[in-house]
């Protein structure tokens, strides 16, 4: 048996790790495109605040904490004297003390006052309830409130709790629309922590955006005027950005005192396949998933705890199985410290996993980013990122989770066959030097503003001064909408709802479209997981193979009234991918600027999606067939960026034309379509999967070539807007990417996408730079 203790400590701990990953593989062959040694940073520490009672300090020592660190101690002076503050900190920097310092300290000195802590996932939440509960305090009974708890610790934790620990969605569910009955809890309380803030951003951050001024509206009904105290390990514009969020006035502290290990960075591009071609006899890479495998386990093997994020919940199982089968022709004992962690399993799968992660049992994990928040993993060696996880912020957040023990780490970035993962390994400064992206959020999105509204107005009377505070004008005329369809009525001291229901149950603040999709096995009724409604027509159609813990199942059938998928255990040799076609419409043109021969626009847009069949696909790539399907439609009215480019400036083989012959023009438009997609994620708080586009050679509403990219939320969430922001430097990366790549003809590192409805045909790789030249030179400023 292979000894799998190993442990390198200090500093190159990170290189030493990378050393091994990397030993067998000749040194012109190397997939690492570059290393970057991140270094370590000294402690910094100052005494306890005058106010912290003593018992509180002494158990906090207890646990380990015998000084704080700066920045701990600048936030909660700030929350002590009644202001709003983000602490905005690196992973790891020990922001929870800077929260739970003032909360620990009020709910001492008074034994009637409460808090209430939010986190943007049911993890995070109970790990940071553990932490709280382990110091002992007496008469704190911190309790959970969220969806896994049952109803009688529920309606303990009602009465009893002065520090409740829940989630936006029971907050929205289960808390504001039955406030009387938390009368007592609300009179009384002093802070609100909204932990990792980050996380609120699109339409879950608008939605929580609203949701928290009605927490607000509802503490002040009850004579409460709460302290809000925000962190987040990676937010660009803090102050503006937790101002925005919270509704409130936030100073931000950023000066990270805590120590953090040495970091070694490793950029890895996998090599081609020789032996495969893909869609259209494109080159092929080894997948990121596959790498990812292989590298986890090499390090399971080497006694490295590590985490390797993947970017789908597929993904997450097939890189877990990857690594397990690789593990077992070394160590069948290994292979057993591996599995899959994701959204989607039931609450005991979950917990279970999480102990074992926490005390070692695990050594090795494939997850989504359902584990890039917040659970305390200490003393990890090791992340690998299998796919660039969107924003920059995920991706430190994702960093950050090795060397939590203060000791040297390796971080690991796998690019994936995508044109945004290719240009990052290519660009290093794109990645360890760029500062990361602001959150993007509006709470003024219609979508988003008329269900919140609905909801305040069920909660309490909506008066002018609560107008003001939930979205003004916009505010005012939605509620005369709402009026005009008969569930609330205008009075003199303000709008009250009138329907017979209310409306809190069929608000989705997550913005995934609706109640989930229950994926059960037919002939044992075992609920193996949900997935989104907005998803389900592509991912559990008739006939697609489902995967579960590394088990493979085929969908049976989808009843999306019922909310039901139903399968039967399979392993077919195959895998399935969905096709679809996209239909999309100007509603309304926001903003336009006009160029000779090109036109750049913002505005609303109405697009419908119908999944027509799947693909079922080898292992190798090869295409067995593809099988009909008949599926609904969804429409979905959102936002976009759209240009588009006259027939001359198309044709025109002189200087200063694209010179395409129209047989071209579809693919070469489809190509610069897709790049714009896989690289919008640069200027905008999002990832591929956040948006979708179509291109056409003739749009019926621009009558000329256009290439639109659209938001893929109802209402829009505020990408589409980035995007016409940034056009000019959003295009250049592009048209880089693209010309860039050294395949031939077009392939996933550059203009295939993996989620092309149309099979990645017609593509033209040449003509899509052709068009961006065009385009580029038509709105960039002379001499720029």
């Amino acid at each position: 048996m292979l000894c799998h203790a190993f442990r390198v400590g200090g500093k190159d701990r990170g290189r030493v790790l990378l050393d091994r990953v990397l030993a067998g593989i000749p040194a012109g062959e190397s997939p690492v495109t570059h290393v970057a040694e991140l270094p370590q940073r000294i402690p910094r520490t100052v005494d306890w605040p005058e106010w912290t009672p003593s018992e509180l300090i002494s158990a906090l020592r207890v646990c380990g904490v015998d000084r704080p660190w700066v920045h701990q101690v600048a936030a909660a002076n700030l929350a002590r004297e009644g202001r709003h503050v983000v602490v905005a900190t690196g992973t790891a920097s020990g922001k929870s003390l800077a929260y739970q310092l003032p909360v620990l300290a009020d709910l001492l000195a008074d034994n009637k006052a409460t808090a209430l802590y939010l986190a943007p996932t049911k993890a995070l939440g109970a790990d940071q309830l553990r932490a709280a509960a382990g110091f002992g305090v007496p008469g704190v009974r911190p309790a959970p409130f969220d969806g896994d708890t049952p109803p009688a610790e529920r309606d303990w934790a009602r009465a009893h709790a002065r520090w409740i620990f829940t989630n936006p969605d029971m907050l929205h569910r289960g808390i504001l629309p039955s406030h009387g009955r938390w009368a007592g809890f609300f009179r009384r309380l002093r802070y609100v922590v909204v932990d990792e803030c980050h996380a609120y951003r699109g339409v879950f951050g608008s939605h929580v955006a609203l949701l928290l001024r009605r927490l607000r509206r509802v503490a002040r009904r009850y004579g409460a005027d709460p302290v809000f105290v925000l962190a987040s390990a990676t937010v660009a514009a803090p102050e503006r950005s937790a101002s925005v969020l919270a509704g409130v006035e936030c100073q931000a502290v950023v000066d990270d005192g805590s120590p953090r290990g040495a970091r070694t960075v490793a950029l890895w591009e996998p090599p081609l396949l020789d032996e495969l071609s893909g869609e259209n006899g494109a080159p092929v890479r080894r997948s990121a998933g596959a790498e990812a495998a292989r590298i986890l386990a090499d390090l399971v093997v080497e006694g490295a705890r590590t985490l390797a994020f993947v970017r789908s919940r597929r993904g997450a199982e097939f890189t877990a199985l990857g690594a397990r089968r690789q593990l077992s022709e070394v160590d069948d004992e290994l292979a057993g410290r591996v599995a899959a962690y994701r959204a989607g399993y039931l609450p005991e799968e979950r917990r279970a996993l999480e102990s074992s992660l926490d005390d070692g049992a695990l050594l090795g994990v494939a997850t989504t980013n359902a584990l890039e928040l917040g659970v305390d993993i200490a003393g990890l060696d090791a992340v690998v990122i299998a796919g660039y996880p969107g924003t920059l912020a995920s991706f430190w957040q994702q960093a950050g989770r090795a060397g939590r023990a203060g000791d040297g780490a390796l971080v690991v970035f796998v690019a994936r066959d995508d044109p945004l993962d290719t240009y990052l390994v290519h660009h290093p400064a794109a990645v360890l030097e760029r500062p990361v992206e602001a959150t993007v959020l509006d709470p003024g999105n219609p979508y988003v503003l008329t269900p919140q509204l609905a909801c305040a107005a069920a909660e309490l009377p909506v008066t002018d001064e609560d107008i003001d505070e939930l979205g003004g004008s916009a505010a005012a005329e939605t509620l005369e909408e709402l009026a005009a369809d008969g569930v609330v009525r205008r009075r003199r001291t303000g709008w009250y709802w009138v329907a017979r229901d209310r409306p809190h149950a069929s608000v989705d603040i997550r913005g995934s479209g609706g109640e989930q999709v229950a994926v059960v096995e037919a002939d044992t009724g075992r609920m193996l997981g949900t997935v989104d409604p907005s998803s389900a027509c592509a991912t559990v159609h008739p006939g697609a193979v489902y995967l579960h813990q590394g088990a493979s199942y085929v969908v049976d059938d989808l009843d999306l009234d019922t909310g039901l998928a139903l399968v039967h255990a399979e392993d077919p040799e195959w895998t399935t991918s969905a096709r679809d076609v996209v239909d999309i419409r100007v509603v309304r043109t926001l903003e336009e600027r006009r160029y000779p021969g090109v036109s750049v626009c913002l505005g609303e847009v109405e697009v419908t999606t119908q999944v027509v069949g799947y693909l079922r696909r080898l292992p190798s790539g090869e295409i067995l067939d593809h099988v009909p399907l008949d599926l609904p439609p969804q429409t979905l009215h959102t936002r976009a960026v759209w240009y588009t480019v006259s027939g001359p400036l198309l044709h025109d083989s002189a200087p200063g034309g694209a010179g395409l012959k129209p047989a071209h023009i579809p693919g070469a438009l489809h190509a610069a379509e897709h790049a714009a997609i896989g690289l919008l994620p640069l200027f905008a708080t999002c990832d591929r999967w956040d948006i979708g586009g179509v291109s056409t050679a003739a749009h019926t509403d621009t009558g000329e070539a256009t290439v639109f990219v659209h938001d893929g939320h109802p209402g829009g969430a505020g990408f589409a807007d980035r995007g016409f922001a940034a056009i000019t430097p959003w295009l250049t990366a592009t048209r880089e990417a693209i010309s860039f790549c050294e395949c031939p003809a077009g392939c996933p590192s550059c203009v295939q996408s993996p989620k092309c409805g149309n099979g990645n045909e017609p593509l033209d790789k040449t003509g899509a730079v052709a068009v961006l030249d065009v385009v580029l030179r038509a709105i960039t400023p002379a001499g720029a």
